[in-house]
């Protein structure tokens, strides 16, 4: 081609090239678009926003290396997976591999929806493994003392610590997740049949949870003498509200917890999750079956549950003193 054909081409518009990546670009928004809405209807609102964020970093170390969406090769996300596995922070330490496994895996949901909905011809996605997680106990799991000493550190003359108890019980007595605490309505709640509904749990599905007599008991404590004082409670469907009213957000029941463990002195780092860890560690201690705890969590593999029948050292030596030969 001669310098004054370039020359025409250029004075007549942007190159052919330039065209389709403009068309590449354009597609890949629709798709992403398409995308965002499947996540916030099918996933909890915190998972699709933690999908979409992936998807969008995605995107963007596809358009650094000039890839479409639609042209995505096996090859080209094995490269994504080794960036992401090579990618440091400011201090120069790796990345967990549980950030890891999610980057993969909001990618293989996105690949996934495209294929199901027919806007790409296969998944490429799905040869790609995720990578090796290292199984390890769940730190902070508190004594039973330490948890009823939790529990019942709320002062229970006042609304808000009518509140902070019947959130405190309810954690304790479910192992429920604090998003899906945040999101009980009073209509959820059957403290008579002792029942608590989760709608839309993670993974965006429906389950029914036995309460514990101390949290039902907590709870209608809370709805007759605690809740009807709270500014705003005639027109709010919550369960559990913030102090003006408001809905109380995973943060918020994170404080509740902390300053529960605060008051009670505990040197332990105690959150919500805190609970729902020691509620399945003391589960497991006092005889359930696993798929009975796998039930009660929610989890959607045993795999996810199978971590707390890894007994920790102290458990062990009680055991080999007793029963081994030569223990004693």
């Amino acid at each position: 081609m001669t310098p004054n054909l370039r020359k025409r081409e250029r004075s007549h518009g942007p190159s052919v090239s330039a065209v389709h990546r403009a068309r590449a670009a354009e597609k890949t928004s629709r798709l992403l678009k398409l995308f965002e809405d499947h996540a916030f209807v099918r996933y909890a609102e915190s998972t699709a926003k933690g999908y979409v964020r992936a998807v969008r970093s995605f995107l963007d170390w596809l358009r650094d290396r000039g890839i479409p969406l639609v042209d995505v090769r096996t090859s080209d996300l094995e490269a994504y997976q080794a960036d992401v596995c090579a990618l440091r922070k400011k201090d120069g330490t790796p990345y967990s591999v549980d950030l890891q496994v999610h980057r993969l895996s909001s990618v293989k949901t996105l690949f996934r929806f495209l294929y199901q909905r027919g806007y790409v011809l296969t998944d490429a996605s799905a040869p790609v493994e995720y990578p090796r997680r290292e199984l390890r106990l769940p730190r902070g799991v508190l004594t039973r003392e330490e948890t009823r000493k939790l529990v019942e550190a709320p002062d229970t003359s006042t609304p808000i610590g009518l509140r902070d108890r019947a959130i405190l019980e309810t954690f304790y007595g479910t192992g429920i997740r604090a998003g899906e605490l945040a999101k009980l309505k009073a209509i959820d709640v059957d403290t008579e049949d002792k029942i608590l509904r989760v709608i839309l749990g993670k993974g965006a599905k429906d389950r029914n949870v036995p309460l514990t007599r101390a949290a039902a008991e907590a709870i209608e404590a809370y709805l007759l003498h605690g809740r009807p004082k709270i500014r705003g409670a005639g027109k709010s469907p919550w369960l559990f509200l913030a102090l003006r009213g408001g809905r109380m957000y995973p943060d918020l029941l994170n404080g509740v917890v902390q300053a529960a463990a605060k008051k009670t002195s505990l040197e332990k780092h105690a959150t919500c999750h805190t609970l729902r860890h020691s509620v399945a560690t003391h589960l497991l201690k006092g005889g359930a079956d696993i798929r009975h705890i796998q039930k009660l969590l929610g989890h959607a593999s045993l795999q996810s549950t199978e971590r707390y029948t890894h007994v920790e050292v102290s458990d062990l030596s009680k055991v080999l003193r007793r029963a081994h030969p030569r223990g004693r």
